[in-house]
This record gives structure tokens, sequence and C-alpha cells, in this order.
């Protein structure tokens, strides 16, 4: 079993979350197993979440003839981000309590290690749904009921991975809902743009979560448990290349549809270059650089949004 599977950490600690963050450092006791629970401690995933959403902002700002995206929607769904992570991180912990209980890097998470208990964690899942709600109601009702919709998607995923080889698919229809609903929250439609972008979101997600699966892939095989790295294994390269050409293209065909020039392409040019250095680099044996990879996928994020404002910027002359 590699390293990362036996992190040892103290009483308070989360063997799996990043040395020195700032959960350990500052949060008062009471509260740290609750920023544990909500995976406050790496905010990686909230990112990872987030930078769909901003994306189809930008893109529909754009498409609307605008610079910046709005400020108090980039501001919405950021806040919208961190409690909707938290919830599906709470109830995906929930439901895996027991496989959690059973696996090295998993068992000193709050429920599994008695600092949370069930029923704490299932008001504090509430707490954040009724954030997440307030949040959803600032936005027109197309988008109130879109984003609605996507509660079905949440309450499946953790399940995934008992049935089917591909919970990444499913994580990737859960986790690109923003590119839907960032332009029907600007536009109170939809678009073709969006829809290809939500299609190029899925593909980046099966690539960075079959990255980070590869982490799991001999504690999940010993519980029975199913993932895109069990499946592809030592073919994982290949599929990885297929993804984030799927990714790129969709981007770049979405950025297309909304008139993008230049500026957005020579940035696409640039995040393609950073997908391609995280497959050249994918050591599928080695753990720490599984988990730097997949974090590098915020890097990414950043990329396209910046060229994607940038463009519009550049076009409005700002």
């Amino acid at each position: 079993m590699s390293a990362h599977h036996s992190t040892p950490c103290g009483p308070q600690q989360v063997a799996d979350a990043p040395k020195r963050n700032w959960v350990d450092r500052f949060a008062p006791g009471v509260a740290a197993p609750y920023c544990h629970l909500a995976r406050l401690d790496r905010p990686i995933g909230t990112w990872l979440l987030l930078w769909p959403c901003w994306w189809s902002l930008a893109l529909a700002a754009h498409f609307q003839g605008n610079g910046w995206p709005s400020l108090w929607f980039i501001a919405l769904f950021g806040v919208g981000a961190v409690v909707m992570r938290g919830c599906g991180c709470t109830y995906n912990d929930l439901v895996d309590r027991e496989f959690d209980g059973r696996v090295a890097r998993t068992r000193s998470r709050p429920i599994p290690s008695g600092r949370v208990s069930v029923s704490a964690a299932k008001a504090f899942l509430a707490a954040q749904a009724l954030i997440g709600l307030a949040v959803l109601l600032q936005f027109n009702w197309f988008a109130v009921a879109l984003g609605a919709s996507s509660l079905l998607l949440v309450a499946v995923y953790p399940f995934m991975k008992r049935v089917t080889y591909w919970p990444q698919f499913v994580l990737g229809l859960t986790f690109n809902w923003g590119a839907l609903l960032g332009w029907a929250a600007v536009t109170g439609s939809l678009h073709w743009a969006p829809a290809v972008l939500y299609v190029a979101g899925i593909a980046w997600t099966l690539g960075y979560d079959t990255i980070y699966a590869h982490q799991d892939k001999e504690d999940d095989a010993l519980l029975g448990l199913k993932s895109t790295a069990l499946k592809f294994g030592a073919q994982t390269t290949p599929w990885m290349i297929g993804f984030y050409a799927v990714a790129i293209t969709g981007i770049g065909l979405s950025g297309w549809l909304t008139g993008t020039g230049p500026v957005f392409f020579a940035g696409l040019t640039l995040g393609a270059a950073q997908l391609f250095w995280q497959v050249r680099s994918l050591d599928i044996d080695n753990s720490d650089l599984c988990l730097k990879l997949f974090r590098s996928n915020r890097d990414f994020g950043t990329i396209i949004f910046a060229s994607i404002v940038a463009d519009a910027l550049f076009k409005n002359g700002l």
C-alpha cells in the first residue's frame, strides 16, 4: 500500500487533508470537524465546481457584448460553490461512512472517527442546503428550476461506484451543471454554447477525477468499489488524451459560438498545454503525483476564465 494511504495524523487532523491547512491551524476546536466535513481544508473541489459556473457567466457576458461578467453573480456562484460542495461532501460522507471507516486514508474523517455524529452531520447538511437555496433564489425562476433539477444527480452520485465503473461520468454530470446554470442566470434561457460547454466539462472531469481515483484503486478493489481508474488501468493515458481533447474542443466550440476571438483562443492553447503536461507527467502508481496533477486543474480553470474575460475586454477596448 502506498505511503499516501497510510499518512499519520493527529487526533484533530484528517489523513488525506493537506498538511498545515488553515482549518487545522486556525479553526476553533468545535468548528474544525464541520470544516473538515465540508472539505474547507481542501478547496480544490470548490474550484473544480466553480470554474464551469464562472466560464459560463463569462461566455454569457461576452455573448451579450459586455466585458466583465456580473461581479454580483460571480460572488453568488462563489458562495454557492462553497456551500453546495460542502453539502455534497457531507452527504457523501454520510452515505460512505461504513466504507470510510475501513480505509486508512479516510477513517480519520469526522463521521467515521466519531468527531461528528450522524445526526449532527444531517443537521449540518440541512443548514448548508438552506444557504444554497438562499443563493439560488437570487436568480431568475428559470435558473432556480434548472438549479433545483441538479439535486437528483447529487443524490445518486455517491452510490454510483457501487454499480458502475463510470462514477466519474456521473460526477461530471453533477460538477458541471454550473456550465448550464451560469448562462441561465444571465440570460434566463439556454443556448448551444452552454450545452457544448457542459459536455466539455464532463470530459474534463472524467480526466481529472480518473487521475484522482488512481490514489484509491487498491482500497477500492479490496472493498469491491468501481472507478474509471480500475477500468482503464495501464491504458489510462490514451483515455486521458481522449477526454482532454474533447474538453479543449468543446470549450473552443463554446467560445466560437459566443463570438470569442484570438485572445481567447491563445489562452485556450495555453490551457491545452497545461492538460498536455498532466498527461505527459502522469504516473498512475505515484499517489502524490496524482494528487498534484489533480489539483493543478484549478490552474487550467483559471486560464480558461481569464482567456474569456480578456478576450471580451479586448473586444470592448478596455
